[in-house]
């Protein structure tokens, strides 16, 4: 986004992106964390809606989802999440029984 390095932020419900930003930061490189001072956030350009399914329209209907796959991506970063959090006490789940 005007030469600066940017990440997409967006904002799950369900399975469905909602909405989201992009980070971006004009002094850090590719492989720095861009959440730091000196970052700016430029909205999702949604169009319309958050793309939610619309009940009763025939498959197709309605305009693609342009964000589906950062619904894949947040879907498969939930998952490792609850791997991680599985790995570092695997007994959580038990003593909460």
């Amino acid at each position: 986004v005007h030469e600066a390095v940017a990440e997409p932020v967006v904002y799950m419900m369900d399975r469905y992106v909602i909405g989201g930003f992009y980070r971006v930061h004009a002094q850090r490189g590719i492989d720095e964390n861009l959440n730091a001072p000196g970052a700016s956030y430029v909205p999702l350009a949604f169009a319309e809606s958050p793309h939610l399914p619309r009940p009763g329209e025939k498959p197709g209907a309605s305009a693609p989802n342009r964000f589906y796959m950062y619904g894949v991506i947040g879907r498969l970063a939930m998952l490792a999440a609850s791997y991680e959090l599985e790995a570092t006490d695997p007994q959580a789940e038990a003593e909460a029984a």
